[in-house]
């Protein structure tokens, strides 16, 4: 069985991604930074997906239950909408 560490970009972008949600494996984990150790735009990308997230978590609101759009607005955007349609 041989370990292959060298990595292409396309599958550092995909371990990168897993890595934020804490889904790569170790071994994946260190094949990504042989990778961002030799190639500037992974590295760039890692930088920026993390900072994306990191914004993310500081500004996004989870959503309630009780922060749905009530019926009575529901029909009347869809009215609203179906009326849009109905023009072109």
């Amino acid at each position: 069985m041989g370990m292959k560490l060298s990595i292409n970009c396309d599958e550092a972008t995909t371990i990168c991604d897993k890595s934020q949600y804490n889904e790569a494996s170790l071994y994946d984990r260190i094949r990504l930074s042989l990778h961002l150790a030799l190639c500037k735009h992974c590295k760039k990308y890692t930088r920026q997906n993390s900072l994306m997230t990191d914004v993310y978590k500081r500004f996004a609101t989870p959503c309630q239950g009780s922060d749905q759009m009530p019926e009575e607005e529901k029909k009347d955007l869809e009215a609203k909408l179906q009326e849009e349609l109905n023009k072109n």
